[in-house]
């Protein structure tokens, strides 16, 4: 796996015209042509990148992405790369923080947000033995929804930025959820696991 970061000055951003996040959606797709067949597309094959916008500052606007190849050149800013060793995704316990889209089935079906930040925390840690790991601590940090165009389609996104602290319990679920992500939204920035390795004891 390829862990990078696209850097893009304002210059940039203007001439690419990235005002939302499917213009964002948009910039990082255009450097991972797709490479699966209309019936991988259909059963949901992952696309075989992940993102998570970082935001910006006065000089630039960052967006990490991790991917199963390497990205084309781009036309606008920087990319920046490295391969992630085997071993980096061998240790007990890491330090993660994540965008995830908080949704669930309501009683005929739909999906609805959870907006609570107290139930979003209950969601995501009621989930994550099914990815893998467990949290040993759990902070939501924002809360936010997003709103765009795709196509002649509105588009609204709830969005939930969690950190905490993990411990691997299934290392094959685990590694499967770093690679391919977490939850829905995948294609508008949620799901890519942000992991530090650390030490803990006692748990």
């Amino acid at each position: 796996m390829i862990a990078g970061v696209l850097e893009l000055s304002w210059r940039d951003i203007r001439e690419l015209r990235v005002t939302d996040p499917y213009s964002v959606h948009r910039v990082i797709y255009s450097l991972f042509p797709d490479e699966r067949t209309p019936e991988q597309k259909n059963a949901h094959q992952p696309a075989g990148f992940l993102y998570a916008d970082k935001g910006g500052d006065k000089v630039s606007r960052r967006i990490l992405f991790l991917s199963n190849r390497e990205p084309l050149e781009p036309a606008y800013g920087t990319v920046r790369t490295r391969c992630i060793p085997d071993k980096f995704l061998q240790h007990d316990a890491y330090a993660f923080e994540v965008v995830v889209n908080p949704t669930r089935r309501s009683v005929n079906g739909n999906l609805v947000p959870i907006k609570q930040r107290e139930d979003i925390r209950t969601w995501f840690e009621s989930r994550t033995a099914s990815w893998g790991f467990r949290c040993l601590q759990t902070e939501v940090l924002e809360v936010n929804v997003q709103q765009f165009r795709k196509g002649e389609h509105r588009v609204t996104l709830e969005q939930a930025v969690l950190k905490g602290v993990m411990k691997v319990t299934q290392r094959d679920l685990f590694i499967k959820s770093f690679e391919t992500g977490i939850g829905r939204g995948k294609a508008f920035g949620c799901g890519l696991l942000q992991i530090v390795p650390i030490q803990v004891s006692g748990n």
